[in-house]
């Protein structure tokens, strides 16, 4: 619309469906390749329709597609939640500023939020909140699981289905396909709790 161009119903759905595997692959992007895309001043409408003009040549050479059978969704779901859990890894080397959102130190929470250091440690020993390590020993918590003071209701549950803390905080600040694209964090904090859970018992 900014570019004067008016879309069809199947072009936004296509759109919409391109931007979203963009978004969900730049982040586990190589930090070089990362840099290049940020970095590169070319014409990227050129580029996209270098891409698309590919596209039938992909498709006929045996290329992977994508399925358009209602059969084939289940397969593809087992498949991206076990591509989730793989990404365990990556998580631990990236920056948690590229990927976890505003994040904060004990000293900040007990300050800002007047959580005490004591209380936050006991939330952390009890796996009661999201707590992503941070260099060496340090530990730093994401700002958006806290309302009141207090971590929301869920992220217990969520830890406990989702060991991993990085990959627990990644699955929820991102939408999920098993809440119908909803963000599992919002929904925490808008007392879905159960809903959320449920889908966390999915993930791993």
């Amino acid at each position: 619309m900014q570019q004067g161009v008016l879309l069809d119903a199947q072009a936004l759905v296509s759109a919409s469906a391109l931007a979203g595997s963009l978004a969900a692959a730049l982040p586990f992007l190589p930090p070089a390749q990362r840099h290049a895309v940020d970095s590169f001043k070319g014409d990227w409408t050129a580029l996209v329709s270098e891409f698309f003009r590919s596209v039938p040549e992909r498709t006929a050479g045996g290329s992977p597609t994508v399925p358009d059978q209602a059969s084939e969704r289940v397969p593809m779901e087992t498949g991206r939640l076990q591509n989730i859990a793989e990404r365990a890894a990556d998580l631990q080397s990236m920056l948690l500023e590229d990927w976890a959102g505003e994040v904060a130190g004990s000293t900040y929470l007990e300050e800002k939020l007047r959580i005490p250091r004591s209380t936050l440690h006991r939330w952390q020993r009890r796996g009661e909140v999201v707590a992503l390590r941070k260099g060496g020993r340090k530990h730093v918590f994401p700002l958006a699981q806290f309302v009141d003071g207090r971590p929301v209701l869920g992220i217990s549950d969520v830890l406990s289905a989702i060991a991993n803390p990085r990959l627990a905080w990644f699955w929820l600040t991102r939408p999920a396909p098993e809440l119908s694209g909803r963000v599992p964090i919002e929904m925490l904090r808008d007392d879905m709790v159960a809903d959320v859970v449920r889908a966390a018992g999915t993930v791993c």
